[in-house]
């Protein structure tokens, strides 16, 4: 019996709708790099690029239940990268560096290339990162103090060590312990490839 290719792509997209964390990576790394280069090219910050296409690919995840095919997959990306840079945009205010009509063209030339937004209402990406905050709350005194200090102070290890006297290895063992507690709570939600990617991005 002969399958066509429809039905294979049919039988892909079902996998993904009902969670299956193996299709979700194969688009996953289908498109990562083509949706951290649509916002590079917007944004012209390859770091915050890459934490942009991240909010893309954890919310296609959240929101897979409300794609209705196969092509929308791509479309939800683009059209989430594009709502994504188009805020950071206004957030770091780069309008008051160029004239109204410059920025009207980038949001006009993004809405050419990607399809109308959609309308998503399950979990957002604000949520989870509710949890991560949540999760790192709960973390005991120290641990929780050190992880702090570490990722949203910039502090070094040794000045961490200095400040709260303790050792360096003491901070290293903490701060390890605080990943191993968010990957085992983000795992609950997203699958592994999403949940590498945060705690990559959480360990710089």
């Amino acid at each position: 019996m002969v399958i066509d290719q429809s039905e294979l792509n049919d039988f892909f997209f079902l996998r993904f709708k009902n969670g299956d964390e193996l299709a979700f990576e194969k688009i996953f790394k289908s498109n990562h790099r083509q949706i951290i280069g649509f916002c590079n090219q917007f944004i012209t910050d390859w770091d915050k690029a890459q934490s942009l296409a991240q909010e893309a690919f954890i919310n296609l995840w959240l929101n897979r239940e409300k794609i209705e095919t196969l092509n929308g997959i791509k479309a939800f990306l683009y059209t989430y990268a594009k709502s994504s840079c188009l805020n950071y945009i206004r957030h770091r205010k780069i309008i008051s560096k160029y004239e109204d009509s410059q920025l009207q063209s980038k949001e006009d030339q993004l809405n050419r290339e990607v399809l109308e937004s959609f309308d998503f209402n399950s979990l957002e990406f604000i949520e989870l990162e509710e949890l991560i905050m949540r999760s790192i709350d709960e973390l005991p005194d120290q641990c929780r103090r050190v992880f702090m200090m570490s990722r949203f102070e910039g502090k070094m290890n040794k000045e961490i060590a200095e400040d709260l006297n303790i050792s360096v290895k003491s901070v290293e063992a903490n701060i390890t312990r605080a990943l191993k507690t968010l990957r085992s709570e983000l795992a609950e939600y997203l699958p592994v490839i999403l949940v590498q990617l945060i705690i990559q991005y959480l360990s710089k």
